[in-house]
């Protein structure tokens, strides 16, 4: 395990010095020890193995790659109890991922249960209300003060809603893939219609938040057809893919040249982070798999295309007759 370890570190180093130095001091151990450990002659501890993973910033599921596959390490993302830890959550998101937009040929895969995350990141009220409703899901105090909608609006952070639209903004600059089914927009009608029985939502802002909804598939459907991210400085692809027999999960990878990685969804919008290799290509496989038995939008025919962006609309369309008669309750299958 440990040579296969070191071999790793080889590749990842870029000193022009020897790679035992550079060990040593890592380690802030001598030349002779150092050389003990990168040839096997000495076992490195396990706080030598996280000093080097954090210094070659790689991780330590490395260590684990031999052996047992049924085991891996995964990274949650911080945790979200508040404003402050939204504000935090979405600009970490943002740093890891506007490297990529400097990256040739990087590209992500969203399995989309529901509308996907960068979709609703603009300056709107539905970016505003996936906002309001996230914090109901993880702040107390907002749960308990039962606060409406309406008020959150009047004093959300404009902080919270720069890192908000800066995230939503910087992912038209990587190729996309998504795969959707006819369930996508239901999670947020649901929530629209819950809020609005609820009485936490007026009618007049809900109605805004539908055209809104409404807005995004339109975008999504000349996205699709174009196969492009509409205002991509990188001039990055779209690609939509239509899924008639799976549930989709939320599932988003992303995929470099040199790496694979996955995020999967652990609460409302924490996630697991999986860098383990042999997992990523399972989950790759498995992508890979969904899309040969979807369609892709752009080759499938007009009459297909309007009869899938049509039954979204008459969702919405529901939605909108729903909350303007206040009559009995529906669903939307």
């Amino acid at each position: 395990m440990q040579s296969i370890f070191i071999d790793y570190l080889k590749e990842k180093t870029s000193t022009k010095t020897s790679f035992v130095e550079e060990i040593a001091s890592v380690l802030d151990i001598g030349y002779d020890a150092a050389y003990r450990r990168v040839n096997n002659k000495t076992n490195l501890s396990l706080e030598e193995a996280v000093i080097l993973a954090k210094h070659y910033n790689i991780s330590l599921n490395k260590l684990f790659e031999v052996g047992s596959q049924n085991t891996i390490l995964t990274e949650l993302s911080p945790p979200i109890h508040n404003t402050e830890g939204l504000n935090t959550w979405l600009k970490q998101s943002y740093s890891s991922i506007i490297p990529l937009t400097k990256v040739k040929n990087a590209s992500i895969i969203y399995s989309a249960k529901d509308i996907p995350l960068f979709h609703t990141l603009k300056d709107s009220f539905l970016s505003r209300y996936k906002i309001y409703v996230w914090l109901k899901d993880v702040d107390t105090n907002m749960t308990q003060n039962k606060m409406s909608f309406d008020d959150f609006i009047e004093t959300i952070p404009q902080p919270l809603l720069d890192s908000a639209f800066k995230l939503g903004e910087v992912y038209r600059d990587i190729n996309i893939t998504e795969i959707w089914n006819n369930t996508t927009i239901n999670g947020s009608l649901q929530q629209v219609l819950y809020y609005f029985e609820a009485g936490m939502l007026s009618q007049e802002l809900a109605l805004k938040i539908c055209d809104d909804i409404e807005d995004v598939v339109k975008h999504v459907e000349e996205q699709a057809i174009k196969q492009s991210l509409i205002g991509s400085k990188n001039k990055s692809s779209y690609q939509l893919y239509i899924n008639d027999i799976h549930t989709m999960s939320n599932t988003i990878m992303i995929i470099t040249p040199g790496q694979k990685v996955f995020f999967t969804p652990f609460t409302v919008i924490s996630y697991f982070k999986i860098e383990h290799l042999p997992t990523c290509e399972l989950m790759f496989e498995f992508f890979q798999k969904q899309m040969s038995i979807s369609k892709l939008l752009v080759n499938a025919g007009e009459k297909d295309r309007a009869l899938f962006f049509n039954r979204m609309h008459q969702k919405i369309n529901k939605l909108r007759s729903r909350i303007k008669l206040d009559t009995e309750f529906f669903d939307f299958e």
